[in-house]
């Protein structure tokens, strides 16, 4: 069993934030794959369906982005998962916009949510990083972060997280380096992400 998480904060106020990008990409998973329903549970909100032939257990934490991590550990602490069975998908300030990387363990990068869930799990889970882009100065991240995408960017957003949700099985069979190529390939196929070559396939 694998637990997928998207963070991002709870209620109409964030919904089209930059940082809810890992729960609009979690929601679109669960909608193309038709996992239903959603259920009050783990402290947010979470449905377990099949992908790829394999149990999944998506999980919208309704604790805010800094206390993340209580509800990704007391899912896997239910469901008695090691930290290689969580894949989070959050937002990445230093990826350009629609770019999507995977990556296990390694540094927070200033990413509240992951700092949580690292304090509460351990480091060594996998990240779906998904870039927002960030802005010139740095004081003006955290604004960046919390603002609404613009109206602009909702094309490749509602792409991306078709793509992401299109291709979510090979997260699951651990074929991460093909999932980055195909979102690389369809974003490109749909005019966006085509500044820069593809990375490697598994």
């Amino acid at each position: 069993m694998l637990l997928f998480v998207g963070l991002g904060n709870p209620g109409q106020r964030y919904a089209g934030n930059r940082h809810n990008i890992g729960f609009m990409a979690v929601e679109r998973i669960a909608r193309r794959h038709e996992i239903s329903p959603w259920r009050r549970k783990f402290q947010g909100v979470a449905v377990e369906g099949a992908l790829a032939r394999e149990r999944v257990l998506l999980l919208l934490p309704g604790t805010y982005m800094n206390e993340s991590g209580r509800a990704v550990q007391e899912a896997a602490h239910f469901y008695k998962l090691e930290p290689g069975q969580i894949v989070v998908f959050h937002d990445e300030v230093d990826l350009p916009p629609a770019k999507v990387r995977v990556k296990v363990g390694g540094g927070v990068a200033g990413h509240n949510g992951l700092r949580s869930i690292t304090a509460h799990v351990g480091n060594d889970y996998k990240r779906v990083r998904i870039g927002i882009g960030k802005p010139d100065v740095k004081e003006m991240v955290p604004m960046h972060v919390l603002g609404d995408f613009a109206k602009s960017e909702w094309p490749w957003v509602e792409a991306l997280c078709d793509v992401i949700a299109d291709n979510a099985g090979l997260l699951v069979e651990g074929k991460d380096s093909s999932f980055q190529n195909r979102i690389h390939l369809a974003m490109a196929a749909k005019g966006f992400d085509e500044d820069e070559e593809p990375p490697g396939s598994d």
